[in-house]
């Protein structure tokens, strides 16, 4: 997660040159606001303009009134989950108007995977979720299904640790009726993190499917594939993508087996994507789709192709 929080933290700082003594505390909470708006909205571009938006809020205010504040680090908080807040209500709208299927935007990452990590150990029992975790691909499309104040409700409680008390501030309800909306929240959740591969386990079958893949080979995708997988793909309207899922093992191995009869000089690399291990696909130097993948035991389950330019222009640019 460490290159996906550096690509968080790469924008200009508001407020560079300014002399007031607590500016380099104020922004240091930068990376930590931008991590938080993008797990509550899936994408990183609007993620970085809350940012933007909640730091010109900050030194909007007078110098008195800066000073007032006891903690400005959760006074940033607080205004940042709330910008989010109004931005998934109106998110909804704006998705159902897209184009295709709308997926979150992958965080650009540049590191290669060797077949281990740090997710090789099992889930924990408990209900506390990693910050790694809480990033990858499965865990954003259930955000999705949620309602805006289920989410900001769990992600700001279960992921980023604030008490009931602090998120009852932010989303304007008893702290009763944010630990009912994280509950609510948490279950959706519980299925997609039971099932998911332990992280070496799951890049030895996305290699496999690459193989696979480049081979042309229908019967070997098959047999990596659940016979119910589905494959979603992002276009967005720009480029051209399947309009719904394919759902199947045969129709998805022979849908990707298609893919490379239709695009030439393409390099398939090995990345991670949004904390587990993905595939990239490059033409002359440009990223022009990003895979993530779903693992349960010893088969892929999901595939999600975030191929809209829009949303991956940050993996060209890293």
């Amino acid at each position: 997660m460490q290159g996906a929080d550096n690509a968080m933290s790469s924008q200009p700082e508001p407020g560079h040159g300014r002399s007031e003594p607590d500016l380099s505390s104020i922004m240091d909470e930068r990376r930590r606001l931008t991590g938080l708006a993008y797990r509550l909205l899936g994408s990183l571009t609007e993620a970085e303009d809350v940012v933007q938006e909640t730091y010109a809020r900050w030194y909007a205010m007078p110098r008195h009134q800066q000073e007032a504040i006891e903690n400005p680090g959760a006074w940033l908080t607080r205004v940042a989950s709330r910008i989010c807040l109004d931005l998934l209500g109106s998110a909804r709208v704006r998705r159902e108007r897209y184009v295709g299927e709308w997926l979150p935007e992958p965080l650009p990452e540049r590191t290669e995977w060797l077949g281990g990590g740090p997710g090789d150990n099992p889930v924990d029992p408990a209900d506390r979720v990693s910050l790694d975790e809480s990033v990858t691909m499965a865990f954003l499309v259930v955000l999705e299904s949620m309602t805006p104040a289920e989410r900001v409700a769990f992600v700001l409680h279960d992921v980023f640790r604030y008490s009931f008390a602090e998120v009852a501030e932010i989303v304007g309800r008893t702290p009763g009726a944010c630990r009912t909306l994280a509950s609510s929240a948490r279950r959706r959740i519980r299925a997609a993190r039971a099932s998911a591969a332990p992280t070496a386990w799951h890049a030895g079958i996305v290699r496999e499917f690459k193989r696979a893949w480049a081979a042309k080979d229908i019967e070997a995708l098959v047999n990596l594939l659940d016979p119910n997988a589905t494959a979603t793909g992002d276009g967005g309207g720009i480029v051209s993508a399947s309009p719904r899922p394919v759902v199947g093992a045969e129709r998805i191995a022979r849908f990707f087996v298609g893919l490379t009869a239709k695009t030439v000089d393409m390099t398939i690399l090995e990345r991670t994507v949004n904390g587990r291990p993905g595939l990239v696909a490059q033409r002359d130097g440009v990223v022009v789709a990003v895979y993530a993948f779903h693992v349960a035991g010893d088969r892929i389950t999901r595939i999600w192709a975030i191929l809209n330019p829009d949303k991956i222009r940050h993996w060209t640019a890293n």
